[in-house]
Parts: C-alpha cells; structure tokens; sequence
C-alpha cells in the first residue's frame, strides 16, 4: 500500500488567529510549502456517522476573497457528489444554490459600496 502525506503548518498571532497558512504534500513536485488563505477540511467518521471539520481562514482574507472560496468550494462538493453517487438533480441543485449564494453576495456586496457601508 502507498503512503500519501499532507501536511498543513497554521501560524499563529498571540490570540491564536490564523496569520500563515502553508501545507505540502509528499507526491507534490512542488519544492516548498505552498501558501493558503484559507482551507476547509471534512473527514466522515463512519463508525460515528459523523462529519469532522476543520476550517480556517487567516486574519488577511477579505470578504470577496472568503465568497469566491465558498462558491469555488460548493461547486467542487458538488462535482465530486456527482462522481460519487451519479444523482444529476441533487448536483443541479448544489450548483443553482451555489451561483444563487455567489451572485446574494455580489448584489450585497453593490448595495453597501452605494451606500458607503463595511
């Protein structure tokens, strides 16, 4: 069996606040770490049918940035959903809800820089 190694380093501020994320893995060609903003990792616990989540984001990602992730994310979940189970009307609906967030966001996003607010 062949071994496979991610490894993600946080840094941290003396509040503990993400400052650097940097992670690495053992098949990448990359010869260094790479950078990251944010990340969202879920394991499934079969034996406990329980999701376990890690998410992070450091304290210099921006709201447009944190949309694009979640957007860029909810589509990917949906691709592999699809590969995974083959179930077309459930990935539609993942994607309608992903550009249906994405665009809220954008239209927010309008409304506050018309009227000055952060």
């Amino acid at each position: 069996m062949q071994k496979s190694t991610i490894i993600v380093d946080v840094y941290l501020d003396d509040q503990k606040v993400p400052e650097k994320l940097l992670w690495k893995a053992t098949d990448s060609s990359a010869s260094e770490p790479e950078k990251a903003k944010a990340m969202l990792m879920a394991l499934w616990d079969g034996a406990e049918k329980t999701a376990m989540r890690i998410d992070l984001w450091t304290k210099d990602m921006m709201v447009d940035e944190m949309a694009d992730f979640y957007y860029q994310v909810l589509m990917t979940m949906a691709d592999t959903y699809e590969r995974a189970t083959h179930q077309k009307e459930l990935v539609t609906d993942l994607k309608e809800f992903a550009a249906q967030f994405y665009q809220k966001f954008r239209n927010i996003q309008l409304k506050e820089n018309e009227s000055g607010v952060k």
